[in-house]
């Protein structure tokens, strides 16, 4: 099986289609390697770290003491701060999510995990650091995979809520 055929990144491909992103569905990339972080992916496709969009899965806790996925769409120019997506999510505590709660949650692997395709819809942030860029890329399920999309169409996909999650600047609020 070749990694275009991986059932991950087929359930993206269908999940970009399904929602109406036939542009980014028809243009999933399979990259000759692996690039498991965007200095690698931006290396890989000529384009600046910050177009990359990291799919990042973190375990979250509300106040009642329940756990969620929480999934942030963060800029690969920088990093997330965990007490930032904690407030913009509404969430008590979030903290780093091992690779058995990744795969739990979305079905992927750490470095292939993608905005969509995840067997129920993830609470999702989007940085709007990746508003800077006309084109961003975001990993299509495996870590060899990858497909282009735009800030806006990447709230829109997943039904994220757009933020500065690095926790500088800007809060993206309309």
């Amino acid at each position: 099986m070749s990694s275009h055929d991986h059932p991950a990144v087929a359930k993206v491909t269908a999940a970009l289609a399904e929602a109406g992103q036939h542009a980014s569905a028809d243009r999933v990339r399979m990259l000759p390697a692996e690039v498991r972080t965007a200095a690698q992916a931006a290396e890989a496709l000529g384009v600046p770290v910050g177009a990359i969009a990291n799919s990042l899965v973190f375990r979250a806790r509300a106040a009642d003491g329940t756990e969620a996925a929480l999934l942030a769409l963060t800029s690969g120019a920088h990093r997330a701060r965990e007490s930032r997506l904690a407030a913009l999510a509404g969430f008590a505590e979030v903290g780093k999510a091992d690779a058995a709660f990744v795969r739990q949650h979305t079905g992927q692997v750490i470095g292939g995990v993608a905005p969509v395709g995840h067997p129920t819809r993830l609470v999702t942030l989007v940085d709007t650091a990746l508003r800077e860029h006309p084109e961003v890329w975001a990993a299509a399920g495996h870590p060899k995979s990858i497909f282009p999309t735009t800030f806006d169409r990447l709230v829109e996909l997943t039904g994220g809520s757009a933020g500065a999650l690095a926790g500088e600047g800007e809060d993206g609020r309309p």
